[in-house]
């Protein structure tokens, strides 16, 4: 993936033709479903007297319903069953929805269109553990972000262009609700025909008995999902996006009509401008990223959904008033006035947050999730999803109605709350944020630049080694490695300002030497010793100091003790062009003396893995030296 560009995925055989099948029927769902929510909200249309606002809402909810009641089911189904030929099952299925939804759209039958609405989310929920588990059986880990964001992006465009479709097809008169149900029987015929090129993607589990009970199954799929504390986080990350999504998205018709005064092309112009916001900040993940899952872009992505749904409400407010006896404008209209831009782009910035947030947490379920019930956690991933939608839905219809809010005030609302929640998960799991920190000190400071990281193994104990330049080594090191490191540091650097906040959500372990502190330092080798028995990572620098004059000083033989107490295998890594900059101790001997040395290049370096018996601290000093070559 370092040598290619993602987008070279799309002419291979073993991710091409599942990539457009899900592309069709994206396109396919949204262009059933835009079409059904302008026909309902400019119709005027009542079902059971509920208004065309709060029936748009509805709408929502029902389409998650089979999400919640069925997720379980279809998570099993993905593990047991070859994956190709159960696509292909899910897209017959879709072919026999689009005929009942057309029946509706043809008679204007609002019962029927919600049931279709209903079939049509149990047709995504059996697709959609297919969807995720796929990725990780087909692609490399260095391709998982890449494919992942093209899967996301790809999905965005499919919903521009089916959303743009919808909305223009079903606004042809007299005949569009006809157009539309012909349109998406051709579009799930056509992904059908995709589907057959998928190749064989074999079980992961083919001996798993099924079990039939909706809800004995979604708690064992619930309980799989909270076995890995990152996942599960990762699921109410994600879970808690669609909440945010799911009510903001209800809100572009009426939004649309009661706010903007537009006619429907306004509405799926917002929505057009949605779409590809998601697709752009999906894609950006990749290169944002450097081919890695880099969750320090989640709270990125929730920083923008917050302030960008924020300024939204205000650029909505402050609108200048339309006379009541004044007709709808068309898009043309709209965007020709520029009082819409700050509506247009806080629509286009928070979307793209939100492709920064989704991505790197769909990667990392997919990633850390065992193989053998990958999809049953993705499952569980989906009924958790359903349940914060159906949620969403539910309480935008309760303030509608008790509170009479309107759309203003619901954006409020979730920017808000959005605000709120970042703040809870970011304490309660501080993974994210310290990404995060070590990201933005990394891009905006140092030029980084990586090399054999694949010598780094995924799972098990690990010791890593390194050379000792500067203050932010250990950020550095951290923003290269995809594992979580716990760091065995001075405990003099530890205490740091500004900077010990950062090691201690890292887990960092003081250290000290034996005459200074011999209780400080024995404590520091039992934590070692208990990370690496959990079968963690932890960085070690041997040198013991920081170097005051570039050079490597030598290494110490607590390298040799971690390891023969252990038996943990040893990557070494040198660190070079950190010398001279801020945070080395350039200037007299003291850091923090000079301004030079930022936007310097940074490499990483790791070497091959030393096997615990071939470990000696002299060993490992030459190795480090030697990759680190002249440069300092």
């Amino acid at each position: 993936m370092s040598e290619q560009s993602q987008f070279g995925l799309l002419s291979e055989r073993r991710f091409a033709p599942f990539f457009w099948t899900q592309f069709l029927g994206a396109m396919n769902d949204n262009v059933f479903k835009n079409g059904m929510v302008i026909f309902i909200a400019f119709g005027g249309l009542t079902l059971a007297g509920m208004s065309s606002n709060l029936l748009v809402n509805a709408a929502g909810a029902i389409f998650i319903l089979p999400f919640v009641l069925f997720s379980a089911f279809a998570g099993q189904l993905a593990d047991k069953y070859e994956k190709s030929r159960l696509i292909r099952a899910t897209k017959w299925l879709e072919i026999a929805i689009m005929v009942l939804g057309a029946l509706g759209f043809v008679l204007g039958n609002i019962a029927i269109l919600f049931f279709a609405l209903f079939l049509m989310g149990l047709q995504s929920t059996l697709f959609g553990p297919v969807k995720y588990a796929i990725l990780p059986q087909v692609l490399k880990d260095s391709e998982l972000v890449g494919g992942n964001a093209i899967v996301e992006s790809g999905t965005f465009v499919a919903i521009l262009i089916g959303t743009i479709a919808g909305g223009v097809l079903i606004a042809i008169k007299p005949s569009g609700t006809t157009v539309v149900a012909v349109v998406c029987i051709a579009l799930a015929i056509a992904g059908y025909l995709a589907s057959r090129a998928i190749p064989r993607v074999e079980a992961v589990d083919p001996t798993l008995k099924l079990n039939w009970n909706p809800f004995t199954e979604t708690y064992r799929s619930i309980v799989l999902g909270r076995k890995n504390v990152v996942v599960w986080r990762s699921m109410l990350g994600i879970s808690w996006l669609w909440f945010y999504g799911a009510m903001l998205l209800n809100q572009f018709a009426p939004m649309a009509k009661d706010v903007l005064h537009g006619n429907e092309a306004v509405a799926t112009a917002l929505l057009a401008v949605f779409a590809i916001g998601i697709a752009i900040g999906s894609l950006l993940c990749e290169r944002l990223s450097g081919h890695k899952v880099e969750i320090g872009l989640v709270p990125l992505g929730s920083i923008g959904m917050t302030v960008f749904a924020l300024d939204l409400y205000f650029a909505l407010k402050g609108l200048p008033p339309q006379a009541a006896s004044a007709s709808p404008i068309g898009a043309g209209e709209f965007f020709a006035n520029s009082a819409h831009w700050r509506v247009v782009f806080d629509l286009f910035m928070l979307s793209l947050s939100g492709g920064l947030f989704s991505v790197p947490l769909y990667a990392l379920i997919q990633e850390r999730s065992e193989p053998t019930y990958r999809s049953r956690i993705i499952a569980a991933n989906n009924i958790v999803n359903a349940v914060f939608m159906v949620a969403s839905a539910l309480l935008a219809m309760a303030l509608i109605q008790f509170f009479d809010f309107g759309v203003k005030e619901l954006i409020l609302t979730i920017a808000v709350l959005n605000g709120i929640v970042a703040l809870y998960i970011y304490i309660l799991t501080p993974e994210f944020l310290l990404r995060f920190v070590c990201w933005i000190i990394m891009s905006l400071s140092y030029k980084l630049k990586v090399k054999g990281l694949e010598n780094i193994p995924d799972k098990g104990p690990v010791i890593i080694v390194a050379n000792h330049v500067s203050y932010v080594d250990a950020l550095v090191i951290s923003a290269a490695v995809r594992r979580p490191l716990q760091f065995v540091m001075d405990h003099n650097i530890f205490k740091t300002p500004g900077l010990g906040w950062v090691f201690r959500q890292m887990k960092a372990i003081p250290i000290s030497g034996a005459k200074e502190d011999p209780a400080k330092m024995e404590e520091a080798f039992a934590r070692v010793r208990q990370a690496l028995a959990d079968g963690d990572a932890v960085a070690v620098f041997p040198e013991g100091k920081l170097t005051s004059t570039g050079d490597m000083n030598p290494f110490r033989p607590g390298i040799e003790r971690i390891v023969s107490e252990t038996g943990a295998p040893v990557v070494p890594i040198a660190l070079r062009g950190l010398w001279g900059s801020f945070f080395s101790r350039a200037k007299e001997g003291k850091a923090f003396r000079t301004f030079r040395g930022f936007f310097n290049k940074v490499e990483v370096e790791a070497g091959a893995l030393v096997p615990a018996g071939s470990v000696s601290a002299k060993g490992l000093e030459e190795r480090v030296a030697q990759m680190r070559g002249a440069a300092k």
